[in-house]
């Protein structure tokens, strides 16, 4: 195990494969694929609401029915049960490029034509599809549709055109359409009956009558590209949305047979799927551009407007910043987004606004992409100043000013700063001062300025006399770094060499000479130590103060794309194009860990609490999450890890960050019973979540107070004891119990016991009778009968205070002899008996892994009670060992289980969210 380990992965919405939309009572569901894992968003307002498990390879369809999800994935069809994968469906030979839900069925369709029938009910016992089509070998499947009311058919469309009708019952081709020579690429039912729209790759749309084979109305799009997906509204407005491979999306007036509206930069990408709600003049749409976006027809023209959308990046990010305390991340990317993602609340991610793009856009009839800012190459931020005025400062590619951000508004400042007016060239570096007052740019000219950040005026350059023109650098200056106090400002150039400057003065203190090109600096305040990226693949650190070179790393074998220290200095982390990940210890000058992942880190960031490493990849839209496992193991750095010198391979964190199937051989067909595991433990008892505990759902304070028991009643001891008074009522007598009733006791049997008071047969048949509580006599029929959720709910119904003494009333007292003749006494109490019982009862219920808090308390009272018993008892001695293997298992899958949510609730903890 290595000291980081995957988490999960954010920032992704969806991929290009169609959503799947599903009603259930009142709400409506949108299940999209992310690549090799699924999620499910509330329509209502776009929530994520269910996260499925990764898969061994990428989702190419999807379909969905109430509580199960179908992926298919290279040549297999996954049936997953909400979060749960029931069944592996391996029946093609081909990758299965199309889902449908067909009633109770599911009919997929691979590359070489075959159709499966499968009948999801009852899928952890049926395996194997109900019935097979194959069809002719110059036909290519290219979509799949039901039309409404035709019973058991479906229409299947080719890439060379045409349209053929098959009956999925009787298993025959009915009928072949005249179709049309551009291939089909969508085909969807239109409201009325024996109508259907179909998308070509032409551009052209047709709206077609299958009843008669007849053409009603053909469409051409305006913008080159073919159909990608349709939709017809369901709410009484004939309406027929068109997407298209250029991101645009058209609606048709059927009744009128023309063009209504186009919405133009609705994607930035090809749109892949369009639906219209149910009665509702609500549109949603998504595309490759990893975003969903709902449009309501609400306006007095007709045309749609934006409701709400989900988005991220839609091409890789370049540079990455966490913020607000580890709770937020900055995120840059190539398509021109400064985005703000929260790894807490996925609802709270979004992205800040460049300040009416869209309008700007629209006015000049250009596209949002020309109208936005150019890609971000370097930014810093300032969290001290975020209510008072702008915060962030980035530089972009190919650009010779530099921006300001207003984090608290999420928007673009209404500063612009340009440094050297007089020779602009694009501005590569700049960071903010440790006050948050202060930006300092570095330009690729090798001019170095500092600005104000509340007025955007400039304050003054840095100028190097010794330079033969006046400017900074001799070159490209690559990075900048201020002090904590506002003394030093520290500047590289391309060529290699370092300056020292007064920041306030703006004179040249000091000078370094690396001896090779630089690529980058990260400069950590709090200790002075400057780490060097150069050419050379050697990371060297500086101590700026003392003026020389302190520690130098070698290990890298391709280019160092990032660097950054950790919160306290004692950690330096590198990423290079090799693909490796390495951790340096900067006390002990040397590597302490170093893992491998198939695709290469472009850049990362560690959290302020050094419990988070966030990364971005190269092609990859998302933000990888990965923990900090030497914060929670309890064990030393230096010890845990040794030399580090081992280079470990690890995948990359997983959207879900629950692992599927990846074990499994995707050759075979998966069954995966609910019961099928852990049987050497359980072989009787079916669990009712695979892999995981279930909790009990009671109040905290409700299985808390049970360990703690003896703290309460210690604070809740009463000072004085209590007083008889002098003249008291006169009471009847009663039987004490448990159950709080109060039971009488009749006037005879008040004298016997009297009568009777010192005869020893009469205390133990007294005895006997208190431990005849409805406590052991449920305990007794629940072993009886091998099935305790009575006994379970009944002890779920006690107080704290009552089950502790139900525990204590099984309690030996008079068991101090060792003898084996009082040994041979004892086993003959009926306590003990009753205490074998409990034991069975913890061992059924733990290796359930039901009620598992609650059950986890009552055994750490019970142990605290009869643990000395049973540590003199020899057949209790068996029972607590097979507890404490039990015990010992199911511990570990849990910890295994849940050992990244783990590491999360303690950083979210630390977080103070």
């Amino acid at each position: 195990m290595g000291i980081f380990e995957p988490f999960r992965a954010i920032g992704y919405i969806t991929s290009s494969v169609p959503f799947s939309v599903q009603r259930l009572g009142t709400e409506t569901f949108v299940t999209v694929s992310i690549g090799k894992s699924w999620q499910i968003y509330s329509c209502a307002k776009l929530n994520l609401v269910l996260v499925g498990p990764q898969l061994p390879k990428k989702i190419r369809a999807l379909a969905s029915y109430r509580d199960y999800t179908f992926a298919a994935f290279g040549t297999n069809i996954a049936v997953f049960k909400r979060a749960h994968q029931v069944a592996t469906w391996s029946r093609h030979n081909a990758k299965v490029n199309l889902l449908l839900l067909f009633g109770e069925h599911i009919l997929s369709v691979d590359a070489d034509g075959n159709i499966f029938i499968w009948a999801f009910k009852g899928t952890e016992e049926n395996i194997a599809p109900t019935g097979h089509i194959l069809l002719e070998d110059k036909f290519g499947p290219s979509c799949i549709m039901h039309p409404d009311t035709y019973l058991n058919k479906v229409i299947l469309g080719s890439q060379d055109g045409s349209l053929q009708l098959w009956n999925v019952s009787t298993k025959k081709k009915l009928y072949e359409f005249k179709g049309w020579e551009s291939s089909i690429c969508c085909c969807v039912s239109s409201p009325a009956l024996d109508v259907v729209a179909v998308g070509c790759a032409d551009g052209k749309i047709h709206v077609h009558n299958i009843r008669y084979d007849e053409e009603i109305v053909t469409f051409t799009h305006s913008t080159r590209g073919a159909v990608t997906a349709l939709s017809f509204s369901t709410d009484g407005q004939p309406l027929l949305a068109s997407g298209g491979s250029s991101g645009v999306i058209s609606i048709w007036n059927l009744e009128k047979r023309r063009l209504q509206s186009i919405i133009r930069e609705a994607h930035d990408t090809s749109i892949i799927s369009l639906h219209f709600f149910a009665n509702e003049p609500v549109l949603m749409s998504s595309s490759t551009d990893n975003s969903i976006k709902m449009w309501i027809f609400d306006t007095s023209d007709g045309d749609p407007r934006l409701l709400r959308f989900r988005s991220g990046h839609s091409a890789p990010p370049l540079c990455i910043r966490f913020y607000a305390n580890g709770r937020h991340i900055l995120s840059a990317g190539q398509d021109r987004a400064f985005r703000l993602f929260s790894i807490i609340q996925d609802q709270q991610s979004r992205e800040l606004s460049q300040r009416h793009v869209s309008k700007r856009a629209k006015k000049l009839k250009l596209k949002e992409e020309e109208i936005k800012l150019k890609p971000v190459i370097a930014f810093d931020v300032a969290e001290i100043r975020e209510r008072d005025w702008c915060n962030v400062v980035t530089c972009h590619m190919d650009t010779a000013q530099a921006y300001v951000w207003r984090l608290q508004n999420f928007v673009l400042g209404e500063h612009i700063l340009k440094p050297c007016p007089e020779n602009q060239t694009p501005v590569k570096a700049c960071t903010i001062s440790a006050c948050g007052n202060f930006a300092v740019l570095g330009t690729a000219g090798g001019w170095i300025e500092r600005f104000n950040l509340q007025s955007g005026i400039s304050r003054g350059s840095y100028v190097d006399s010794s330079e033969s023109r006046s400017c900074a650098h001799d070159g490209e200056v690559v990075g900048i770094a201020c002090d904590s106090t506002n003394t030093l400002m520290i500047s590289a150039g391309y060529h290699g060499d370092i300056k020292v400057w007064d920041f306030k003065g703006r004179e040249l203190k000091s000078r370094l000479d690396v001896g090779c090109w630089l690529g980058k600096i990260v400069y950590h305040r709090s200790n002075g130590l400057l780490a060097t990226v150069a050419d050379d693949l050697v990371i060297r650190l500086f101590d700026v103060v003392a003026l020389r070179m302190v520690r130098q790393f070698e290990g890298h074998t391709d280019r160092i794309t990032d660097a950054c220290f950790s919160e306290d200095g004692k950690w330096l982390l590198s990423s290079s194009m090799d693909g490796s990940l390495r951790i340096w210890d900067v006390i002990l000058a040397r590597q302490i860990d170093a893992i491998h992942v198939d695709v290469s880190i472009t850049a990362l960031s560690l959290s302020p609490n050094m419990d988070v490493l966030a990364t971005t990849h190269v092609d990859q839209n998302g933000v990888y999450l990965w923990v900090n496992q030497a914060m929670f193991s309890g064990v030393s750095t230096v010890d845990s890890y040794g030399s580090g010198k081992e280079i470990v391979s690890v995948k990359l964190p997983s959207v879900s960050s629950i692992e599927g199937s990846q074990d499994n051989d995707s050759d075979k067909p998966i069954v995966n019973h609910p019961h099928s595991k852990d049987t050497s433990l359980t072989p009787h008892l079916v669990q009712q979540i695979p892999d995981l505990v279930t909790l009990s759902l009671l109040p905290k304070s409700q299985w808390q107070s049970l360990i703690n028991l003896d703290l309460i009643k210690a604070r809740n001891k009463p000072i004085e004891p209590p007083k008889k008074p002098e003249k008291g009522p006169f009471f009847l007598p009663s039987i004490p119990s448990l159950s709080g009733e109060i039971l009488f006791k009749p006037i005879e049997s008040v004298n016997e016991e009297k009568d009777t008071q010192g005869n020893e047969l009469e205390k133990g048949r007294r005895k006997a009778d208190s431990l005849a509580s409805r406590f052991l006599q449920l305990l007794q029929s629940s072993s009886d009968l091998k099935n305790f959720s009575a006994f379970t709910d009944y002890l779920k119904s006690l107080s704290s205070s009552t089950l502790d003494m139900e525990l204590r009333m099984l309690q030996i007292i008079d068991d101090d002899n060792d003898d084996g003749d009082d040994e041979q006494e004892a086993n003959k109490r009926p306590e003990l008996h009753f205490i074998e019982l409990l034991l069975d009862y913890f061992i059924h219920e733990i290796s359930c892994r039901n009620n598992f808090e609650f059950i986890q308390a009552i055994v750490r009272l019970f142990l605290k009670i009869h643990g000395e018993t049973v540590r003199r008892q020899s057949n209790l001695q068996d029972k607590a060992r097979k507890l404490l293997e039990i015990q010992s298992a199911v511990w570990q899958k849990v910890d295994r289980s849940f050992q990244s949510a783990r590491c999360m609730v303690a950083f979210l903890s630390n977080s103070q969210f």
